[in-house]
């Protein structure tokens, strides 16, 4: 190369600045990345419009589709509208031929001397249709041992022969309310008046319509109410009672009263009976809509799964409460408290009847509440009716054996016979120092110390949903009372053996009404009479 051209090159190289060309460098590098920034921003607006746009034609042929059925329905409604009042003419006519019909009645009802000489259901249509509820009541009243049964199934047509139910029923109400004192009330006019309660104003979801009721009725029906809960809120009252607190509650939902009373006042009212088998279908009746599920999980805190099925199911919760799995909890419960009984017990005989009773209620109760959600396929119940059985055999040897034991013995004779020396009897032993006398028997004491009762009835035993749930092998009855004998060394196996991992927490009634009944029909306000209530699940 020459030296010319070096020279040049040297000098283009001194000309050229460097930190300028890296400026016009870092300039692009900024705008290509605003310029690819621009393009996502872009995009992303354009997608979102998009999707707002098309949210829009949804929404207007929505509300196009929505504005076009209420035009259908607001044309069937007018029509319907239009149809009634043409009716009216009709209405009225067949309105004043059914008044007439009832006042011809009630003026041949008054003609007649008596009611002696009629039948039952003539007897009923009778009192109702002259409106005479003192009558009525003294009638049911005096009824209510022959022939409850028929009375319920002639109650409700009888009601409505009456020229104003609504007013007949209240009638009652205030007749029984002015004769109950705060300490006590009227049982029978009870039982009569939530009968009357009952069949014009039946327990029903929240689908189905109550019978209209005029407004001066109404607010005569919460005068009637007010009255009654001031007498209930009495110190010296206690309180309501299972039977009462139906009877309220069921006035209120008739009459249409729920708005006039504080929601925790009613809610109350079904927690504290919610074995009321009437209760369900009430507490969904007086709508108390998103708490009904607070009021079943307090049920189901409070270990009453048995009560929450019912619940559940009558207010269409069953996938929040899961039949099944109540079912299954409330079992465990039940074993681990007949555990804990017979272990605070000592395994003694009163312990041993405690535990067996509750059990054998418990059972009862899920055999009921299984048929009558139709949850066989879910819930087997081979094993447990086989258990039941058990149960109430056990249950049946000890009574026997009780009686046994304690009927007296024939008396030795002090003499001999035939001349021969004097039998004497033998000195009189001192008592074992046990907790269980031999009651009608003398004799030495046993050589060893009294073994625990045992509960023989049970055999061994698998549950659903359990590993094992076993008892004492196979052997005869041991009466608490001494009257076998047995080696005092041997070891003894251990009464209701249940198995501590298999038990959940949770507590568990010895009954409830859903246990015992036969069938779901109209309930009995007399059963609350008593001083103290029976077990929730009768025995």
């Amino acid at each position: 190369m020459s030296s010319e051209r070096v020279v040049a090159l040297v000098m283009a190289t001194e000309v050229i600045d460097k930190d300028r060309f890296q400026k016009v460098f870092e300039a692009l590098e900024t705008r290509k990345t605003l310029l690819t920034n621009c393009t996502e921003i872009w995009k992303k607006l354009s997608s979102h419009f998009s999707s707002l746009e098309e949210s829009l034609l949804q929404k207007s042929k929505a509300l196009d589709s929505k504005i076009e059925a209420l035009d259908s329905e607001t044309k069937k409604t007018l029509e319907a509208l239009e149809q009634r009042e043409k009716s009216i003419p009709e209405r009225e006519s067949a309105a004043i031929a059914r008044v007439q019909e009832q006042k011809e009645a009630a003026l041949a009802e008054f003609e007649k001397t008596g009611t002696s000489n009629l039948g039952l259901a003539e007897a009923l249509r009778s009192y109702c249709r002259k409106m005479d509820s003192p009558g009525l009541l003294r009638f049911l009243v005096a009824k209510r041992k022959e022939s409850p049964v028929l009375l319920r199934a002639e109650i409700s047509l009888s009601i409505a022969e009456s020229v104003d139910p609504a007013r007949l029923i209240l009638d009652a109400m205030e007749d029984f309310i002015n004769q109950k004192s705060a300490k006590g009330g009227v049982p029978d006019r009870r039982w009569a008046c939530g009968m009357m309660l009952q069949a014009h104003f039946p327990a029903t979801d929240s689908s189905e319509k109550a019978p209209v009721v005029a407004s001066s009725i109404g607010e005569r029906a919460y005068g009637v109410a007010e009255a009654w809960k001031a007498k209930m809120d009495d110190k010296e009252s206690g309180g309501f009672g299972p039977a009462e607190a139906t009877m309220f509650l069921q006035l209120v939902a008739g009459f249409g009263l729920r708005s006039r009373f504080e929601e925790e006042f009613l809610r109350k009212l079904v927690l504290d009976f919610p074995s009321r088998k009437e209760m369900p279908k009430l507490a969904a009746s007086l709508g108390f809509g998103e708490k009904m599920g607070d009021i079943i999980d307090e049920l189901v805190k409070n270990g009453k799964e048995i009560e929450a099925i019912y619940f559940a199911s009558e207010s269409g919760l069953t996938e929040r409460f899961p039949p099944l799995s109540l079912l299954k909890s409330y079992l465990r419960n039940s074993r681990r408290n007949a555990t804990t009984i017979l272990k605070n017990g000592h395994y003694s005989a009163a312990a041993t009847e405690e535990a067996s009773v509750l059990e054998l209620n418990s059972i009862k109760a899920i055999i009921k509440c299984v048929e009558d959600h139709k949850l066989e396929a879910e819930f087997t119940l081979d094993s447990l009716k086989k258990r039941l059985t058990q149960l109430e055999k056990a249950k049946a040897d000890r009574k026997k054996n009780m009686a046994a034991t304690s009927k007296p013995q024939n008396k030795r004779g002090r003499g001999g016979s035939g001349g021969g020396p004097p039998n004497f009897r033998p000195s009189k032993a001192g008592r074992p120092s046990n907790s269980y006398p031999s009651y009608g028997r003398r004799g030495p004491p046993p050589t060893g110390p009294a073994p625990p009762t045992r509960y023989s009835g049970v055999a061994a035993y698998n549950y659903p949903s359990q590993n094992a749930y076993e008892g004492p092998p196979p052997t005869s009855f041991a009466s608490p009372y001494g009257a076998h004998s047995q080696n005092p060394t041997a070891p003894l196996p251990q009464p209701y053996a249940f198995k501590p991992e298999d038990m959940g927490a949770g507590g568990v009634r010895a009954g409830g009404s859903y246990g015992g009944q036969t069938g779901y029909g109209a309930y009995d306000y007399g059963a609350a009479s008593q001083p103290t209530y029976p077990p929730s699940y009768p025995q």
